[in-house]
């Protein structure tokens, strides 16, 4: 069974940056989807960054593109999330995901009911 533990949140000022971490263990298979989503409050969850383990193909969408970079070590077994130029809007619990590659369509990778394993979160929080 894959295990996904989260850690890095915190409070950072508007315009900061942060980065996530996600110890994964446990895989059961080789070619993967990982990243991460959020949910704010009032909020539906939204898909912020994945990364292809085949290829390294990375898909964001427009609310955080050019902002967050998200990266993986397989050496480590480590998932992370650079955040850069943070804003108040990036407030939200963040989650580590994955999924075997095979089982997602072209197009969904950032849609939440495609991944059946889920990290516990961990809380970013934006103000000043």
């Amino acid at each position: 069974q894959l295990h996904l533990v989260e850690s890095g949140g915190g409070l950072v000022n508007p315009g900061g940056s942060l980065t996530l971490s996600c110890a994964a263990s446990g895989f059961p298979f080789d070619e993967f989807f990982v990243g991460w989503f959020r949910q704010a409050p009032g909020k539906e969850r939204e898909g912020v960054a994945i990364i292809s383990s085949s290829d390294g193909t990375t898909y964001y969408p427009e609310s955080v593109k050019g902002r967050f970079t998200v990266s993986s070590d397989s050496a480590k077994n480590m998932v992370y999330l650079k955040m850069d130029s943070l804003k108040p809007e990036d407030t939200a619990v963040y989650y580590c995901v994955a999924n075997e590659i095979d089982e997602i369509l072209g197009g969904q990778e950032l849609q939440q009911a495609n991944y059946d394993y889920w990290g516990q979160g961990t809380q970013v929080t934006v103000s000043s």
